[in-house]
């Protein structure tokens, strides 16, 4: 493969990547509480993590370097929702409640659509 189309399919994937995890970082940062941080978290830095390990193999050829970016890639794929799965029933064995809007939860009381 010519190396501009291999850097071109790098950054198809990189750059992606890149911009999810910057999203996941800010709802980090905005999200009301844990559960909705964790959440954001978990899936937002699982798919980028991901597109950014895809476009480095590319751009690494095949090899033993490939091989360990896929190792990598196992890894995340099953660690980073199991380690938030595992968060999230710590914090509510803790005692910590997910915050409801009261507005929300009203009209889900009522059996109305919100």
């Amino acid at each position: 493969m010519p190396p501009v189309l291999l850097d071109l399919l790098t950054w198809l994937f990189v750059i992606p990547g890149a911009l999810l995890l910057i999203i996941g970082a800010v709802g980090m940062i905005t999200l009301p509480d844990v559960f909705a941080r964790m959440h954001g978290a978990g899936i937002i830095d699982t798919l980028g993590a991901e597109l950014i390990l895809i476009g480095l193999m590319f751009q690494s050829g095949l090899g033993i370097v490939t091989v360990k970016l896929a190792l990598i890639l196992a890894f995340v794929f099953f660690t980073s929702p199991t380690s938030t799965y595992a968060l999230a029933r710590a914090c509510l064995n803790a005692g910590v409640t997910p915050k409801v809007d009261q507005e929300h939860s009203a009209a889900i009381s009522r059996g109305g659509r919100s």
